[in-house]
């Protein structure tokens, strides 16, 4: 190791150790306050990226051009379900210590933890395909990069990114922060670009509609989309070792912290979600509601919103993709050491989760559409992570303080018969309707 590389990791290790140092004041009471909150922001941003991945692009548009207003209740609900889904997932790595698969494969049977893992496994190759081809079509469109030189790109950029994990926790922490941040920046220039109806947005943010199986499929993505399965396992993982408790009073007082960094990092991608949807809803519904694809909704853009506003959308679809493609695959590495107890290195499944995107671009397949199919499919997979959290985050003996009150199991298990119900009725509409 050259004396920059052991210089840099010096300074990354010091960092890190200011950063629990002032946790660590914020636990004892010496301050107060955001001086208090800062040294625990992290996990949930890290988390949230993958609600503002480009599937959610997809589904948002889709959903917006097609149904207008209609459908934004769904992102309200589906972002409820994500504040109480991760807050109950950070919750289990701070209490235990452990990440949900590595709980998982302590306490479920053999053969349960290895079909959870394979679903799991599915679940993460379908989040890569998303992110990695919205990433990919973002470069396409905004700098005219070829398709398959734009997938080759990304994936070198995306391992340079996560290459900031070996100078410990903080740097990735700020960097992803700080797409979020650029995402939502980006939404607020597109809201006020897009002037929507505000009266429609409220309306329509707490009125439950649903139309025949396009509006139900939709649906079903949009939560699959919002609710993803990877963010609930990674954020155990995030929360695990970060500020490790020493007793139960510091545990309550981690989670107190925790949870408000989860409120704030939601409601940021719960915003976006919404800006996507009633953007969408504003410009191209009705006159535009055949928008089918991300490639034609900027070209639309163009000459209703004029060239800033196009490439605003851009620059949110780029950021979008390559930070939550980090985020796909440290959930990856997390989801197979977890249940299997063994890892890849990470430009090994770098290269993995790259063949899908390629093969794609190379068979002209409409990318919208994969996108669309991918969030189905996670949606479809959402329910083992959803239950299996539930089921130990309730128990006592594991938890301890930290133990779900009856209300959170319940709301927990009302929002997974919900995505029961949805998955079920799209089946029912798509094979037998």
């Amino acid at each position: 190791m050259s004396s920059i590389q052991s210089l840099s990791l010096n300074k990354a290790q010091t960092a890190q150790q200011r950063t629990v140092s002032a946790a660590r004041d914020a636990i004892e009471g010496k301050v107060k306050g955001i001086r208090a909150l800062l040294p625990f922001i992290g996990p949930a941003f890290i988390a949230s990226i993958a609600y503002v991945d480009p599937g959610n692009f997809a589904t948002n548009i889709q959903s917006g051009a097609r149904f207008g207003y209609k459908m934004l209740w769904v992102i309200v609900l589906a972002n409820l379900m994500a504040m109480l889904l991760q807050n109950m997932s950070a919750k289990l790595g701070i209490a235990t210590g452990k990440s949900l698969p590595e709980v998982c494969r302590e306490y479920m049977p053999r053969w349960l933890t290895i079909l959870m893992w394979i679903v799991s496994e599915l679940a993460a190759m379908a989040t890569d395909l998303a992110e990695f081809l919205g990433a990919t079509l973002a470069l396409n469109l905004l700098v005219g990069i070829p398709m398959m030189y734009a997938v080759i790109i990304v994936g070198i950029v995306t391992y340079l990114i996560l290459m900031l994990e070996k100078y410990g926790f903080r740097p990735l922490e700020k960097f992803i922060a700080a797409f979020a941040i650029l995402i939502g920046l980006c939404y607020l220039v597109e809201t006020i670009l897009s002037k929507p109806d505000m009266v429609q947005i409220a309306y329509h943010s707490v009125t439950p509609w649903l139309g025949g199986k396009e509006s139900i499929m939709l649906a079903v993505g949009v939560i699959g989309a919002t609710v993803m399965p990877h963010a609930i396992f990674l954020h155990s993982s995030l929360t695990q070792n970060r500020i490790i408790p020493r007793n139960d009073g510091e545990k309550l007082k981690i989670q107190k912290y925790s949870t408000i960094e989860i409120l704030i990092a939601m409601a940021l991608a719960g915003f976006v979600n919404l800006a996507m949807m009633y953007m969408a809803a504003s410009v191209f519904h009705p006159g535009q509601s055949n928008i089918a694809d991300l490639t034609t909704a900027y070209h639309t853009l163009t000459p209703l919103l004029g060239s800033a506003a196009a490439s605003v959308f851009l620059i949110s679809l780029l950021a979008s993709g390559l930070s939550s493609s980090v985020v796909g695959t440290m959930a990856g590495q997390v989801i197979m050491q977890g249940f299997v107890g063994f890892t890849i290195p990470v430009w090994l499944r770098r290269i993995v989760t790259m063949l899908p995107s390629m093969i794609i671009v190379a068979l002209g397949v409409d990318p919208t559409i994969t996108l669309v199919v991918s969030q189905v499919i996670l949606s479809i997979v959402l329910p083992f992570p959803v239950i299996a959290l539930i089921y130990f985050t309730q128990k006592k003996e594991l938890m301890g303080v930290l133990a779900n009150k009856k209300i959170t199991t319940a709301l927990s298990s009302l929002f997974a018969l919900i995505i029961l119900g949805l998955n079920v009725w799209l089946v029912v509409e798509i094979f037998i309707g």
